[in-house]
């Protein structure tokens, strides 16, 4: 049985939790209180290329090398029959950089329907966008590749997570993304604003943070 996950001084590995937009943040700090000391929140800023910058950031600073990275927020649902509110955990994030296993998938899942019951819980490939997507000819094209959902941050917030990580003691970082559906095939939003009138999906956000606090400790656990 090897030591559980840490530094020499038996501080726990922290964990990195990283969205988007205000809003997302909002619905995250006021479900963080009495937040585990190894928590920490990052708002990115929209797009692939903000989220690059400031995890690359992130994870620069003391501490931050082994740090468990969870991406979250919003986004899009690419397969009919899919409502807001639902949640998606991504098997892998996709983008032109390529895809990022996600760790603990299934165990995550778990920690999220008991912190959202009645909600849907999603497992599937996450792929990353440029833009916002619209229309159902850009989702059935998503689709097609495989994936279950799309986001804007998810891919290169994972992307850059795993770049040329290498601890010493071996292994990958442990990386995830859990997504709540704003947008559906049926459910479409007219614009990217009107994500302040998903009282639905704010509240999921706000209820499953425990879930995230939930795997971290799983990879914190002795492994045999």
């Amino acid at each position: 049985m090897s030591a559980s996950r840490g530094d020499r001084a038996g501080n726990p590995d922290p964990l990195l939790v990283a969205c988007a937009l205000r809003i997302e943040q909002a619905a995250l700090r006021s479900a963080a209180r009495g937040a585990p000391e190894a928590y920490g929140l990052l708002r990115t800023g929209m797009g692939p290329r903000a989220a690059e910058r400031a995890v690359g950031r992130a994870l620069e600073r003391p501490g931050m090398d082994r740090a468990a990275v969870l991406a979250t927020g919003f986004c899009a649902g690419l397969v009919p029959g899919m409502h807001p509110g639902d949640l998606v955990v991504a098997e892998e994030t996709r983008d032109p950089h390529g895809t990022v296993p996600c760790t603990g998938t299934a165990l995550l899942a778990e920690a999220l329907a008991r912190a959202a019951p009645g909600r849907t819980v999603h497992l599937g490939a996450l792929t990353g966008s440029d833009h916002v997507v619209r229309g159902q000819e850009e989702r059935a094209q998503l689709r097609a590749t495989g994936a279950i959902a799309v986001d804007m941050e998810s891919a290169a917030t994972l992307w850059t997570a795993t770049r040329g990580f290498c601890p010493a003691s071996g292994g990958g970082r442990p990386v995830a993304a859990v997504r709540v559906i704003v947008d559906a095939p049926e459910h479409e939003l007219v614009r990217i604003g009107t994500v302040r009138g998903g009282i639905s999906a704010f509240r999921v956000l706000r209820a499953v943070l425990p879930a995230f606090y939930d795997w971290h400790r799983s990879l914190l656990l002795p492994r045999r």
